[in-house]
């Protein structure tokens, strides 16, 4: 097509210019309807960028996308409206919410997105750029209440320790909203997560006594099993045999021993066990 408009040009200005010498109104006139013409047939051609879409409509009406990269021709009357494809991503404010345990915490992510079709993205939705921002904050206000912060309960999921799992459900919950405006969301992940700043300093403290709490059990349950172990091979190898109050006695010392927060300072007995 590109071939043919410059070849007709060509042979317009040529006549243009024969008209003009020979001061020939017979052939001015058709001269001018001529490149009128050919300047219409011109202003139907547009480049398409590699990964961007090319929306062509016909007074209103939808007539068809091109997504190939080039120079193309299309009927000088369409509108030819240029949509990226490319992956965008953008990052969501620090929204303020209650976690499902109605606590109050900031959340933000980050949503990587990426125009799949072209025709849906600008017929289907008002504006979809702002469709994708208000959706993704909208989704990841709802599953905020769907999780706590902390996990309480052994086995439960949460927000600071199940990141992946997260992670995915926010992809799904997000994909499910833009699918009619021809999205593909590619990732989703969270990228901000605390406490409010009202509740941080309480919260600290509250982790604080669970991670002690859950130190002073694995230390008791060594503890305990250490004890087992040496009363067990105590028996086995019939090094000495222990009445159950002098059983009693040696574990008490043993666990005070091994749980006690500082050094402990033994004291030999010179006597017999019995004094």
């Amino acid at each position: 097509m590109l071939a043919l408009l410059l070849l007709g040009s060509v042979a317009v200005l040529y006549g243009f210019i024969s008209a003009i010498r020979t001061e020939s109104v017979g052939l001015l006139l058709p001269s001018l309807g001529a490149m009128l013409l050919l300047i219409i047939l011109w202003c139907g051609l547009f480049t398409v960028q590699p990964n961007q879409s090319r929306v062509l409509q016909l007074f209103g009406d939808y007539v068809g996308s091109v997504r190939t990269a080039g120079l193309w021709w299309a009927n000088p009357f369409f509108s030819k409206k240029a949509v990226s494809l490319r992956v965008r991503n953008f990052e969501t404010t620090k929204l303020k919410v209650n976690d499902h345990s109605s606590n109050p915490i900031e959340i933000g992510a980050v949503v990587v997105w990426q125009v799949t079709d072209a025709a849906e993205a600008l017929f289907e939705v008002d504006n979809y750029e702002d469709y994708v921002k208000v959706q993704s904050e909208a989704a990841l206000r709802g599953l905020a209440n769907q999780y706590p912060y902390d996990a309480h309960e052994e086995g439960q999921m949460s927000l600071s320790t199940n990141t992946m799992d997260v992670a995915e459900r926010l992809k799904g919950e997000i994909q499910e909203r833009l699918a009619k405006a021809g999205v593909r969301v590619l990732e989703a992940r969270i990228s901000h997560l605390a406490y409010a700043p009202e509740i941080a300093g309480v919260m600290l403290r509250r982790q604080q006594a669970s991670a002690v709490i859950a130190a002073r059990q694995k230390i008791v349950e060594g503890a305990v099993g250490m004890v087992e172990s040496a009363l067990a091979l105590l028996s086995s190898k019939q090094i000495i045999h222990l009445d159950e109050e002098r059983k009693a006695t040696m574990v008490s010392n043993l666990l005070v021993v091994l749980c006690s927060e500082q050094s402990t300072q033994p004291i030999l007995n010179a006597g017999s066990l019995y004094q």
